[in-house]
């Protein structure tokens, strides 16, 4: 009986000092790794990537934050993703559209495409593959007319590619298969 009465007491003890069970997730901080929810490109079905991404080493360092997608003016430009238009207008004389991607934390990831011109407004849902603008013919940092592509979440810049799921990213040309 005293056995059992020690041993209650120390269960009980460890159980009042343990930590409490985490019932939900922590929200992603800007280390957290970027979930595949793109379901399109933002241009073409399999755009030529003109310069890729080159995170800098340092905050303020040289890099390239995004990428660079070769398209022509006047070429629709699609959300990559589900969200919220969180900026559509003119930066520095550039075109501007930034989408706020739903379902993917707090803070949440949010892309930026630019030169374009936004066919939709601040606030506006958008749906994956759906036009947000078109490729302005000036404007690009690029030799060739390209739109930059770019991908944050807060103040962390990250790769955008890495929102497109492998099947979308490495798409390669369709095959039949012989029916037997």
């Amino acid at each position: 009986m005293c056995t059992r009465l020690i041993l209650l007491l120390v269960l009980t003890a460890a159980v009042l000092l343990s930590p409490p069970p985490r019932l939900f997730a922590a929200p992603p901080g800007p280390d957290a790794p970027v979930p595949a929810v793109g379901r399109a490109w933002p241009v073409g079905l399999r755009p030529q990537v003109l310069r890729g991404w080159e995170p800098p080493a340092t905050a303020y360092g040289p890099g390239h934050r995004g990428v660079d997608l070769a398209a022509a003016p006047g070429t629709p430009v699609r959300a990559v993703a589900g969200g919220r238009v969180s900026f559509a207008g003119r930066v520095a004389g550039k075109g501007v559209v930034s989408v706020k991607l739903t379902g993917t934390g707090e803070p949440p990831l949010r892309t930026t495409l630019e030169p374009v011109t936004a066919t939709v407004q601040e606030g506006e849902e958008v749906e994956p593959g759906e036009v947000i603008g078109t490729v302005d013919a000036t404007g690009s940092h690029c030799t060739a007319t390209c739109v930059h592509w770019g991908l944050r979440r807060g103040e962390t810049y990250l790769n955008p590619l890495s929102l497109l799921p492998p099947w979308l990213l490495h798409r390669g040309p369709s095959r039949l298969l012989p029916v037997y």
